[in-house]
């Protein structure tokens, strides 16, 4: 099935989708939740005995109170302190019953004299507001949490950090800096936004059995791109293939003293399984590609510092451009020739900066060109954004209007389709933030393009793979030390993991 990011409403639904059609009640929902919590708890913090659990009065601080109960129930030393404020909920109510009934110690927080002062050895359990939060904290509840972040103590946030929004961008506001988010089912769309990197934590996400059917019919914005939808795209290799099946792929990439970028992408393009691949390159690159790439045919021009032209009638199936080409005035006319080719094309580095300074050429891009910014580069062509959640609505916008393909590189890089759907990505890590890394992406995607796929699909499986070669890498020799050239050469060990489901 594949894995959709319902958004904070879409999640409440799927609750009570389920509490009717499982069925079971809505307090045995949140036993399941908690006791999932508390299995994980135990799991990994076997040697904390002591937890202070803040509740607030919603289904939030219900989860937060029998979390508590069962804490107790295994032997744990438990306190736990509700933020009175607003009408409790019902099943808020029956947990506190249960909490009182279990002899968890329940202290109420009606003031700033009554918060608590945290044991040194205690480990917090923050479960004041989850993801029907709607508005900045304020008042009591603010301090409490300036409170909880001074503490210095390891915090475990019970669905989303109190104060953290869902779907919308919580800056500048009042959220609990969490060591761990425990959350339910799927991601949420703001724990795959850099701006809260600081106060998810690590996001551990728990299954407690939400009705399947729900999310199968349901229809998100947003899907999370992992193995299950990838092996569903990708295709075998025909055994009586020759090199004209997959593609020739053309490829316009460095300038003097930027061939290392020509490299790393004409390399990652081979290893996508193209059957071909020309190089466009200046007069003095053709040595040194010649050496570094020689399963390359080159195509080398007669400027000695830049490339100058593109003849694309010559058989190729796909176009990638800007991978080290530099900033030149005269790749305007470079990228209106490869432009007119009318090719399946990636654009990427300085290809998008002519693009930039040049607005007048988006309205000329074929249908379906793929873009692949980094943030910088995206706001140099569509204009600043005021947070993350922002620059994610721009770009989906802009894959719409220009009818393109935006890949907006990051941590979990987001894929914008013109269909008005984004996938983000599973894979990756920060040791793979260096440069090159996007000139690899390059050469794969493009190479990905020559082969036939659809572009949507050559999008999702390049980012894909681009990023599971870098975890396999920085898994051999960590992130620190991981350069783009070890993402190269994972990528087969990346493709491999696929290949077994051929056979």
């Amino acid at each position: 099935m594949r894995m959709k990011l319902p958004s904070a409403k879409q999640i409440h639904e799927w609750d009570q989708y389920t509490i009717a059609n499982e069925p079971v009640s809505s307090v045995q929902l949140m036993e399941r939740a908690a006791s999932a919590c508390v299995q994980w708890i135990v799991e990994h913090l076997q040697q904390v005995h002591r937890f202070v659990v803040y509740c607030g009065t919603g289904n939030n601080g219900g989860d937060g109170l029998v979390i508590a109960r069962m804490l107790k129930q295994k032997g744990k030393f438990v306190q736990a302190y509700v933020l009175v404020g607003g009408q409790a909920s019902e099943d808020f109510l029956a947990n506190k019953k249960s909490a009182i009934s279990a002899g968890v110690p329940l202290i109420e927080i009606k003031g700033p004299t009554q918060l608590p002062v945290v044991d040194k050895d205690t480990t917090i359990i923050d479960a004041l507001f989850g993801s029907g939060l709607n508005r900045p904290l304020d008042g009591l509840a603010a301090r409490l949490v300036d409170d909880i972040n001074a503490t210095g103590r390891p915090v475990i946030s019970i669905d989303l950090p109190s104060g953290l929004f869902a779907d919308q961008s919580s800056a500048g506001g009042r959220v609990v800096k969490a060591g761990t988010t425990l959350s339910f089912q799927t991601p949420k769309l703001a724990f795959l936004m850099p701006e809260n990197a600081d106060r998810l934590g690590s996001t551990v996400i728990l299954d407690i059995g939400l009705h399947h059917k729900f999310l199968s019919d349901l229809n998100t914005r947003f899907e999370w791109l992992e193995a299950a939808m990838i092996r569903q795209w990708m295709e075998p290799r025909n055994a009586f293939a020759h090199k004209g099946t997959y593609g020739h792929a053309a490829l316009l990439a460095g300038s003097e003293g930027m061939m290392g970028a020509a490299i790393l992408s004409a390399r990652a393009c081979l290893r996508s399984g193209a059957g071909k691949l020309t190089c466009y390159v200046p007069a003095r690159g053709g040595d040194i590609m010649q050496v570094a790439v020689p399963e390359a045919v080159l195509h080398i021009d007669t400027e000695e510092r830049r490339i100058s032209k593109f003849q694309g009638r010559r058989g190729f199936q796909s176009v990638g451009i800007g991978p080290g080409i530099g900033n030149f005035k005269e790749h305007i006319s470079l990228l209106e020739d490869v432009m007119k080719a009318g090719l399946p094309m990636v654009m990427d580095a300085d290809a998008l900066n002519t693009m930039a300074n040049s607005p007048g050429l988006m309205g000329d891009l074929p249908a379906n060109t793929i873009l692949t910014p980094h943030p910088k580069e995206f706001e140099r062509l569509f204009g600043a954004a005021e947070n993350d959640f922002d620059r994610v609505d721009l770009a989906m916008r802009k894959a719409a209007e220009h009818k393109i393909i935006i890949v907006l590189k990051g941590h979990h890089t987001l894929i914008a389709v013109p269909g008005g759907r984004g996938f983000f990505n599973s894979t990756g890590n920060a040791g793979m933030a260096k440069a090159g890394s996007g000139d690899v992406l390059t050469g794969l995607l493009t190479g990905l393009l020559a082969r036939g796929y659809a572009p949507e699909k050559a999008a999702a499986i390049g980012v894909y793979l681009h990023g599971l070669a870098g975890d396999f890498a920085a898994a051999k020799m960590g992130q620190e030390a991981l350069t783009s050239s070890d993402i190269v050469r994972f990528l087969p060990r990346a493709f491999l993991q696929f290949e077994h489901d051929f056979r």
